[in-house]
């Protein structure tokens, strides 16, 4: 009675001031309108007319309250709203919040105790002691106060009293609870509600009918591909998988973690290694230039950061195209330096494709350095982003720049039929030029298939890009990602641990994007898309006068000869092709420039403008130079602070 009627034993059974408050707010529209209630009125509220806020409800209210106050003694509807209300903790009930809060008997309950219990009441999701400790303390003093007013509490108890502990909500048992990966999308859909309005008593007593974005089709191809996949690895590794409809922002598959009452990775901010690398290149588009700009990709050292590529990996002199296929850290960090600003701008983009300003565990704004510009690794995934953040900034290019925002419930229905939410198709908001996310997304077009053959099935037209971040400076390293879609989803995948530590496959090897995360990646998604249509990309308008993946590269393949026929008497055998040579060391020279860095393979072809290669050879013929790469290998690296970048020994970063 403190804590919602103190007048309850002398009232008529209603409040008058309440209601002409209650009804002053419904026809001014106000959101906080409600409030005022006796506790007879809230009985009535929750067991007979609802939670509707209009004025015939709260009339209807009003009546049946003052009929029962004049039909019921007190201490019975005290006891029927005791056994009714909702205190939160899945508790309906004075004895079941015994149990949910102090796990014991009502009449055991100290008076502190009970204090919680009776605070609880006005607000069960957002006053549990877990959540909001300061205002339910608040609350509770309150409640105390008002009982020492009402001589039913001494001042020296009032003194002495102190906040009781409360049971942990991880040992409670929910027989409502979904213990598996559902579990975290029912955490996702009761945030989503209480945004909306929807209160957890409604939710708990109105018999909604609840409508999600899932689509039970690629939720079980997500649940299924990743049970495959990680089938006979190490136990430490953790997966977390997201699938985006990139026309609506619907969530359309959702894996955080197999414990539906467990940490949740998909909204766990991670280092995404070179899956960051289409904001770098989408900055650049942005800046007029287009996928024939030409970067070198041999290492570089900037102050005291050096930045290699994985396994010394280059392509001379390439297309931002090529660098982006052969995910050459080099390159890109070139790229970043080109820009004025580059690192804030690569951030401004991503900010704009999805990646939110604000994201829960990270301190400040996100993509930023201690709170100022990000660094210059950041285009190498330097900075955190979750796995749904990329789900949907990647959805913003498969949607040629419309960004829409990630949501899980589509309708909300009350058992009679009343309409608490239902989500129009959304417009969606042009976040990037349709050029610039088009061209970004044919440079992304080759990669599944450069991963390790990730092709969706049957030759799907995808776009991709895989990532991987290294574990200190262990040469190992801690996080993997794949993330890619096609028109119509956009899914993200990553493979971790809790702890942070190596991850290696069931082998010993070191896990790579193009690895596990690949797997589940290519199987959800062909999962999820089988019987649909194949869709096509826009083809892109052009930037600096290109559109799309130019065809010339500049990283000269390896020819390979096809296998010769030699006859021996009567057998015909096969002879395999020798191995090509390894390309001598070129120095290239650039036209009107002179002489370039030493150390750079792969001679590019030289056509007009193109620079010539100097191999010893006096008629300055190039000679054959190999752009191919070990497939899926990604990129090492990353900036931070004033460590070399690559791989081998002392060794810090990002792939």
């Amino acid at each position: 009675m403190s804590a919602e009627d103190r007048d309850f034993y002398t009232n008529p059974g209603f409040s008058v001031s309440g209601f002409a408050r209650a009804a002053r707010d419904n026809i001014l529209g106000k959101a906080s309108a409600g409030g005022g209630s006796t506790i007879t009125q809230q009985y009535v509220k929750n067991t007979l007319v609802g939670a509707d806020r209009n004025v015939v409800r709260k009339m209807r209210e009003l009546v049946i309250s003052s009929k029962m106050a004049r039909q019921w003694s007190k201490d019975d509807i005290l006891a029927a709203y005791l056994n009714t209300i909702y205190f939160g903790r899945g508790a309906y009930g004075i004895a079941a919040a015994s149990k949910a809060y102090f796990n014991k008997p009502v009449e055991e309950l100290t008076v502190e105790e009970g204090a919680v219990l009776a605070s609880v009441i006005q607000s069960p999701s957002s006053l549990d002691p877990e959540t909001n400790r300061a205002r339910l303390e608040s609350r509770w003093r309150y409640v105390l106060d008002g009982m020492v007013s009402q001589g039913q509490l001494s001042k020296e108890e009032r003194s002495a009293a102190l906040f009781p502990a409360v049971v942990p909500s991880s040992q409670l048992v929910d027989a409502n609870a979904a213990r598996g990966p559902e579990g975290l999308i029912r955490a996702q859909v009761l945030a989503e509600l209480a945004a909306a309005g929807i209160s957890e008593q409604q939710l708990n007593t109105e018999g909604l009918q609840i409508t999600t974005t899932i689509d039970p089709r690629a939720q079980d191809a997500a649940l299924q591909s990743v049970r495959e996949t990680m089938a006979g690895e190490p136990p430490e590794l953790r997966a977390a998988v997201v699938s985006i409809d990139p026309r609506s922002g619907a969530v359309r598959a959702y894996y955080g973690g197999s414990d539906g009452a467990g940490f949740d990775f998909a909204q766990s901010p991670l280092q995404t290694g070179s899956a960051f690398k289409v904001f770098g290149l989408a900055a650049l588009l942005k800046e007029g230039k287009g996928l024939q700009t030409m970067f070198n990709s041999a290492p570089l050292t900037v102050g005291q950061v050096e930045i290699t590529n994985v396994g010394g990996d280059g392509c001379g002199t390439c297309t931002i195209a090529q660098a982006l296929k052969q995910s050459l850290n080099t390159s890109f960090y070139r790229l970043t330096l080109s820009m004025e600003n580059g690192s804030q701008k690569i951030a401004d983009v991503a900010h704009e494709a999805g990646i939110p300003k604000q994201i829960p565990g990270v301190e400040g704004e996100s993509l930023t350095q201690d709170g100022g510009p990000p660094e210059n690794g950041i285009v190498l995934g330097q900075y955190q982003s979750r796995p749904i953040d990329m789900a949907s900034a990647y959805a913003t290019l498969a949607a040629s720049g419309i960004y829409h925002q990630p949501y899980f419930v589509q309708r909300v229905v009350t058992a009679d039929g009343a309409v608490l939410l239902d989500r129009p198709a959304p417009q969606g908001e042009r976040r990037l030029d349709a050029a610039v996310a088009d061209n970004v997304t044919q440079a992304m077009l080759p990669i599944a298939v450069y991963s390790n053959g990730h092709a969706l099935y049957g030759g799907r037209p995808s776009a991709a890009k895989t990532g991987t971040a290294q574990f200190g400076d262990t040469g190992m390293n801690k996080d993997a990602w794949m993330v890619g879609y096609t028109p119509s989803l956009s899914t993200a995948v990553w493979i971790g641990t809790e702890q942070s530590q190596a991850i290696v496959n069931q082998w010993g090897g070191s896990i790579y994007g193009s690895g596990l995360p690949s797997d589940i990646w290519k199987g959800t998604m062909d999962g999820a898309l089988e019987g649909t249509d194949f869709e096509s990309f826009p083809w892109p308008q052009p930037i600096g006068g290109q559109s799309g993946v130019p065809a010339y590269s500049g990283a000269a393949p390896v020819t390979v000869p096809a296998p010769t026929r030699v006859a021996r008497g009567n057998r015909r055998h096969s002879r395999r092709p020798r191995r090509p040579r390894r390309p001598r060391l070129c120095r290239m020279v650039h036209p009107g420039r002179g002489p370039g860095p030493a150390g750079v393979r792969a001679a590019r072809p030289a056509p007009t403008a193109a620079p010539a290669a100097e191999c010893g050879d006096p008629a300055g013929n190039r000679h054959p130079a190999s752009g191919l790469t070990r497939p899926g290998s990604g990129s090492a690296g990353s900036v931070v602070g004033d460590r070399k970048i690559g791989t081998g020994r002392g060794v810090v970063g990002i792939r």
